[in-house]
């Protein structure tokens, strides 16, 4: 695993801008790095891959136990919400995508720091940007080289398995672009899958008493949410969901991995797994430095550690302490890999990088490519 600067294409903001990729800027600062990327081998990609596959698998044995043994409190989810999971775990409600956040560098085992596995954004950059910018090396005749990502295909083949009806509904709030840029694409992907689309914001939805309806009065059969199930059950809005026949996407049993407590459970069922890191419900338990994390922290937010304490809106929450494994720093940059799960399987590496060891929201994105095996000599 290498870190190579390189200069980014002099056309950059017009490809962006043909690519519909309307937040490759944020804030007037780039959020698409084209200065560097990071250089892996395919074996390297296959030990991601097989890291990812195997936490997977391990998460959702852990939510079914979780489930199993109603351990709805010390993963900080309500009690009235509780049998809304249960019952979304229950019916095996499919589960479209997630993104888990990996701490290695090249070496040993990948290490799981948590997974977003309701909401993760960073999706249409690690599909389709850092893709056009693999074209656009090989179009230009750089050395042949590939990259970690059916993110795109997977997708596409994904949403005949989710089993919805024809038309799925696509929301997010209002205000911001990046949101808005991942659930477009998404219905971009849908739409290849043969769904109709429409799009609304959160606070478009009504509900007739019954059911949730669209602005036009049509039903909500179906709805794909890029709003945090942890905050759309704390508002009124979430009052009605228990009741309404609509299928949510993500689905509410995403609710038990999302909390980071769940990264305890994992470690308790799962004490000593290689791609686990201790953590714990108190304080001292790890062993060694601990990082310190609100249950439902986002954009590392709230977050403390050794020579680290970042402000946020999460301060009052419960925690989770986990054993504090500093990311790697590449050139004075600090990497996290995430590793996107489609439909239950990994297909595919983003990478964001931030000047400190916490990936917060002014982390960049950074492509990545691997070197194919080479065959051996005759």
């Amino acid at each position: 695993m290498r870190r190579i600067a390189t200069a980014p294409r002099p056309d950059l903001r017009e490809r962006a801008a043909r690519l519909g990729f309307a937040f490759a800027e944020i804030a007037g600062e780039p959020y698409w790095d084209e200065t560097a990327y990071y250089q892996f081998t395919a074996a390297q990609v296959d030990a991601l891959e097989d890291a990812t596959n195997e936490l997977e698998a391990r998460c959702r044995e852990a939510v079914d136990y979780a489930v199993a043994h109603d351990l709805h409190e010390p993963l900080g989810i309500p009690p009235a919400v509780w049998p809304l999971v249960k019952r979304s775990w229950e019916r095996r409600e499919p589960s479209l995508y997630g993104r888990m956040d990996l701490r290695w560098d090249g070496t040993g085992a990948p290490k799981l720091l948590e997974y977003n596995a309701d909401t993760p954004t960073a999706l249409f950059e690690a599909s389709v940007a850092q893709w056009e910018w693999l074209q656009c090396r090989a179009e230009a005749g750089e050395d042949a080289a590939d990259q970690f990502n059916s993110i795109h295909e997977a997708l596409i083949a994904a949403w005949p398995k989710m089993e919805l009806p024809d038309v799925a509904h696509f929301c997010c709030a209002r205000d911001s672009v990046e949101d808005r840029g991942t659930v477009d694409y998404l219905r971009d992907t849908a739409m290849q899958a043969g769904l109709d689309a429409p799009f609304l914001h959160m606070d478009e939805i009504g509900w007739d008493g019954r059911r949730f309806r669209d602005m036009g009065g049509r039903e909500m059969r179906a709805a794909f949410k890029l709003y945090p199930w942890d905050w759309l059950l704390r508002e009124g809005f979430g009052a009605h969901v228990a009741a309404a026949p609509t299928r949510w996407i993500e689905p509410a049993w995403r609710l038990v991995p999302s909390s980071k407590a769940f990264l305890s459970l994992m470690w308790d069922m799962f004490e000593g797994h290689p791609n686990l890191l201790p953590a714990y419900l108190e304080p001292g338990r790890c062993g060694g430095p601990e990082i310190s994390k609100p249950l439902w922290g986002r954009e590392g937010a709230n977050v403390t550690a050794p020579g680290v304490a970042t402000d946020g809106p999460y301060a009052d929450q419960p925690r989770v302490w986990q054993l504090y494994d500093e990311l790697p720093c590449f050139d004075g940059r600090y990497p996290v890999l995430g590793s996107w799960v489609i439909a239950g399987a990994a297909h595919g590496l983003g990478i964001r990088e931030d000047s400190t060891p916490v990936t917060r929201d002014t982390s960049r994105f950074v492509p990545h490519l691997f070197t194919p095996a080479q065959e051996p000599r005759a």
